[in-house]
């Protein structure tokens, strides 16, 4: 079998991200963030605590949830080369890019109608929506149809959650956006293991 061959087959192989820790870090990032969010929200909230500590659960979770992603990506890619590999670095790049449209977005919006509560409503919801439309990206690319669904899904809760008011909003995000990861995490290796099999065929 020539070099050029063997890379080739790897490539094609190699390329199958197993999303089980990825999945499991977000699912417990948007659980215990947007939960304890909920629980504190409202003007009768069930525990008392700062609006700080939910904030600093959810960021520390999703930065938990990034790195753990980075590492499996990094990982599935040491070695590829080609078009598999730049699909890869470029998806990983969307990741930055998009928080920081978003950023820009919240900011200017929040400053062009001088209401604080533009980053409350935003940021919880419109971050789900970037994280919705990346798994998109990336199941597509990969083409990962379990990721593809739990995007679809993440997309479309994180925005209808909106037209909730209050602890509901939360709830919606911790229970059918951290649900939904841990439900892709629990079908992830039937999916991960049939990708690998036809890949090898």
């Amino acid at each position: 079998m020539s070099h050029t061959t063997y890379n080739q087959q790897r490539s094609a192989v190699s390329v199958v991200l197993d999303n089980r820790l990825s999945y499991v870090s977000f699912g417990l990032a948007w659980l215990v963030g947007h939960g304890v969010n909920a629980l504190t929200h409202g003007d009768d909230p069930l525990v008392d605590l700062p609006s700080a500590i939910p904030a600093s659960l959810l960021v520390v979770g999703l930065l938990a949830g990034v790195f753990v992603t980075g590492v499996v990506t990094s990982k599935a890619l040491r070695g590829i080369r080609g078009p598999d590999a730049l699909a890869g670095n470029l998806l990983a790049a969307s990741w930055p890019i998009g928080f920081g449209a978003l950023f820009l977005i919240i900011t200017a919006l929040s400053a062009a109608l001088d209401e604080q509560k533009v980053h409350t409503l935003m940021w919880p919801t419109a971050s789900g929506l970037v994280v919705g439309l990346l798994y998109l990206a990336g199941g597509a690319v990969y083409r990962d149809r379990l990721q593809y669904v739990l995007g679809t899904w993440l997309a479309l809760t994180s925005s209808g959650a909106l037209f909730l008011h209050g602890a509901p909003l939360y709830w919606v995000l911790a229970l059918a956006g951290g649900g939904s990861y841990l439900v892709a995490a629990a079908l992830e290796p039937r999916r991960h293991a049939k990708a690998l099999l036809a890949r090898a065929s």
